[in-house]
């Protein structure tokens, strides 16, 4: 009888070896536990969370001082542009009425015999051109002359508003496009902030942002502080009238919400909070951080009385206004409405007193 012999396994191939070896390893490791590569991250601690979310609220903030100064210059560009656009017009109305008359003046001299200059401005393809010769005025009467210049010196000044005009528009489609880039990085932001937080359990949430992001708790207005300086004693303390009623003001609005890029009545951002509070006092101020600290004089902390306005971190991105005993009433972030808070709450950059 035949020997039966075992076929003959193929071994394998070196790069097919390898490749087995390779997959059995991983299985292994992933069975045992051993790569920790393969694992998620552990989720950010409820402090980590805070940290981040405190970051981004800051960069939010500087985002929106930059959203609102450009939207502040893209409506003074709207409003030299319309201007500009206005008196373009009305020029142009009376540059229409002046060669009505020249093209009067003109067919009557026709009637009476001859085609008068003034008739050839008229009919020419190119006014402009036809008008800057010069034998034309030497061979016009000298009325005529007179009107024609007139009519020059309109067309000229016409050419020139509109040039203006398209310069203006320019810019504003320039801050327009800043505006919409600036909108996308703080929503961005307030999106990555509202994220974290909605990792945290409502208790975590109402302990690390309840007092606007700072990691010190306290009520919305700010009343429990243990300096709480009464609204009477503050106005009285003031410096003068309108820093005084830019004070009651801020007391008034304690509570209201946080909106970013919001100026009142019944919602602010820091700086729109500033603003709305002096805008009430008769003083105007610029719309954001960055132009407020150079609106008025500069105070040291030493010298703060109620109505300075207080500034944070060192891009001057924050704002609130002075009230007393090392307090502020100001608008944190989307985390916390207007509240009474200390001064020494975040890192001091400058004052300045505008009234």
């Amino acid at each position: 009888m035949a020997a039966h012999r075992k076929p003959r396994q193929r071994s394998l191939g070196g790069s097919t070896a390898r490749t087995a070896a390779t997959i059995a390893l991983a299985g292994a490791a992933t069975a045992t536990g051993f790569d920790g590569t393969g694992h998620a991250a552990p989720p950010p601690s409820p402090d980590e969370v805070k940290a981040r979310v405190d970051r981004l609220y800051r960069e939010a903030e500087t985002a929106t001082e930059k959203y609102d100064g450009a939207r502040e210059q893209a409506g003074k560009a709207q409003e030299r542009l319309n201007t500009l656009r206005d008196e373009a017009a009305r020029r142009t109305d009376r540059l229409d009425s002046a060669r009505a008359a020249l093209g009067s003046a003109a067919a009557a001299q026709y009637r009476n015999g001859g085609i008068d200059p003034a008739a050839q401005l008229l009919l020419s393809s190119d006014p402009g051109r036809y008008l800057d010769d010069a034998a034309f005025a030497e061979r016009a009467g000298d009325r005529q002359a007179a009107a024609v210049r007139h009519v020059r010196t309109q067309m000229r000044e016409i050419a020139l508003l509109r040039g203006a005009a398209r310069v203006e528009l320019a810019s504003l489609k320039s801050r327009q496009t800043e505006l919409r880039r600036q909108r996308r990085t703080v929503d961005r932001k307030l999106d990555e902030a509202r994220r974290l937080l909605s990792r945290l359990t409502g208790e975590e949430r109402a302990r690390l942002m309840g007092d606007g992001g700072t990691g010190r708790a306290s009520r919305s207005s700010g009343r429990d502080l243990p300096d709480w300086m009464p609204p009477s004693l503050a106005t009285a303390q003031a410096p003068g009238a309108r820093a005084a009623a830019a004070v009651a003001y801020a007391y008034a609005k304690l509570g209201s919400p946080y909106v970013w890029g919001a100026t009142g009545p019944h919602a602010f951002d820091c700086s729109g909070l500033v603003q709305a509070a002096y805008r009430s006092a008769g003083v105007a101020l610029p719309r954001t951080t960055y132009a407020q600290i150079g609106a008025g004089r500069r105070v040291s902390r030493a010298e703060l009385r109620p109505g300075d306005l207080v500034f944070f971190y060192s891009g001057v991105s924050h704002v609130g206004i002075y009230v007393g005993r090392g307090q502020m009433i100001h608008a944190p972030n989307p985390s916390a409405p207007v509240r009474l808070a200390p001064v020494d709450q975040m890192p001091f950059a400058g004052a300045a007193r505008v009234a």
